[in-house]
């Protein structure tokens, strides 16, 4: 049987990193500010991110990432 993959683009093609962090951290029931605790920044800056104010670059996708269980490259 042949599996069919689709990138998120495809599926959610009006979708930035913000709305699939924002999916994450519900997905793992944890608040803006419980997510910022866990990776050491402000918890602004969570809400900056989720609303597309604030770049995620590679490293703190990478800490994100590992806080929310998931690959890094769905943040970038």
């Amino acid at each position: 049987m042949n599996q069919v993959v689709f990138s998120v683009d495809e599926i959610f093609p009006n979708s930035h990193p913000g709305n699939i962090l924002r999916g994450l951290r519900t997905r793992e029931d944890l608040t803006q500010a419980q997510l910022a605790e866990k990776i050491g920044i402000r918890p602004h800056h969570i809400s900056e991110m989720e609303h597309g104010k604030r770049p995620i670059g590679r490293a703190l996708a990478k800490k994100l990432a590992t806080a929310l269980n998931a690959s890094y490259k769905l943040l970038l």
